[in-house]
């Protein structure tokens, strides 16, 4: 996980780089993101699904519980 500096220090090297860049270039990297973006939303529905199953199967997991996996997933992976 990156500290919150060099996170700034990331973006900050990111966004001279989208200044100097063509506008066709912006206009692949915003589609990246999109398919980015949603592969990660997807990857976060099979979690909710899959913490549904096991509390369907056992009933121990509470959502609350299956809430709070899916945010720790989602934080790991931005991480």
């Amino acid at each position: 996980m990156k500290s919150q500096q060099e996170r700034e220090q990331l973006i900050k090297e990111i966004n001279i780089l989208l200044n100097q860049a063509y506008d066709s270039t912006l206009d692949e990297i915003y589609a990246l993101l999109q398919r980015i973006e949603e592969a990660e939303e997807e990857e976060d529905l099979k979690a909710y699904d899959k913490a549904k199953k096991e509390a369907n199967i056992d009933n121990s997991l509470s959502w609350e519980d299956a809430k709070k996996e899916l945010k720790a997933g989602i934080k790991k992976e931005v991480a």
